[in-house]
């Protein structure tokens, strides 16, 4: 019997659509989720009921593909550790939207490039070539416009709300880029379809089990008004929407040359912030926002050797 051949690939301009399209969805799930923390959702129940939606979806998916969904006794300490590393920084994100704006809560978490390089690196891979350092330079100073410490230096007074949310964003981008490395490295064997079920599924498995510890005040409380849970059914949709077209569509998208679109997300989240929930970063965030986007994109494709 001849072998499966590969799933043909989309016109570039219609992987480029879909690839815009899932990042503004992801920036969606993120504008609806500070709505729903508003108005009183809980954090770990915000990531629980986004969780148990893709993991519903997602088996039902491979239920109806007919995937076994059994991982290897090499690769299950990687697993778990994985599913706990995407755990903590689905909390953490969270955490960072709740007390900066959106915009700039996923520009900080979108350092990972950097310290997935750096952490390769350190732990014996490949060393960063001098343009690769040269743009994360440029980002970091991108980042420093961003985070407005022109106005810092100036003796803007320093809010520690403001303060631990742009740490739990530098902490998402720290946890995600050790959960890619570990991905990378450790994982890569593993099929997809099983590496993506079992992390999520372990998320949401996680935070069941430590909810009613209260180790954060408030995290389990349900929405406290219409509005709540319009705004928890919306991460719902739209993230469980995101997740499964990306992985459903992968195979045709050319993520190797495509990826760097998905970078819209900040822009989205920019656009739906001002729109819905009326933040707003002044010119000199502005400017560093975009430098550090054009940066992520210029590393992406430096790593691909495009």
């Amino acid at each position: 019997m001849p072998p499966a051949s590969a799933p043909s690939l989309l016109p570039r301009h219609l992987a480029i659509a879909l690839l815009l399209l899932l990042g503004s969805s992801f920036a969606g799930n993120h504008i609806a989720a500070k709505v729903a923390l508003d108005h009183g959702a809980g954090l770990i129940i915000t990531v629980i009921s986004r969780s148990a939606s893709a993991t519903l979806a997602l088996g039902l998916l491979l239920i109806w593909q007919r995937q076994a969904l059994r991982v290897p006794r090499r690769y299950l300490g990687w697993q778990l550790l994985l599913g706990a590393l995407i755990t903590t920084q689905c909390m953490l994100i969270y955490s960072s939207i709740a007390r900066i704006p959106v915009a700039l809560a996923l520009l900080v978490a979108n350092m990972y490039p950097i310290l997935l390089a750096l952490l390769t690196w350190v732990l014996g891979g490949h060393r960063p070539g001098r343009k690769t350092l040269i743009i994360m330079l440029v980002i970091l100073a991108g980042l420093l416009l961003a985070l407005d410490a022109p106005s810092l230096l100036a003796g803007a007074t320093l809010d520690a709300d403001w303060l631990l949310g742009v740490a739990c964003g530098l902490s998402t981008a720290l946890v995600f880029a050790i959960g890619l490395w570990v991905t990378e490295n450790k994982l890569s064997s593993l099929p997809g379809a099983v590496r993506s079920f079992c992390t999520i599924s372990q998320t949401l498995v996680l935070l069941i089990v430590l909810s009613p510890l209260g180790l954060l005040p408030g995290g389990s409380s349900l929405p406290q008004s219409p509005m709540g849970w319009l705004a928890l059914a919306v991460v719902c949709l739209l993230y469980t929407a995101g997740f499964v077209t990306l992985f459903v569509m992968a195979p045709r998208l050319n993520l190797s040359r495509n990826a760097p679109f998905l970078n819209i997300e900040p822009v989205a989240s920019l656009l739906l912030g001002w729109f819905i929930l009326q933040q707003t970063l002044n010119p000199t965030q502005l400017l560093g926002g975009a430098v550090v986007l054009s940066g992520i994109v210029l590393l992406a494709y430096q790593r691909q050797g495009a």
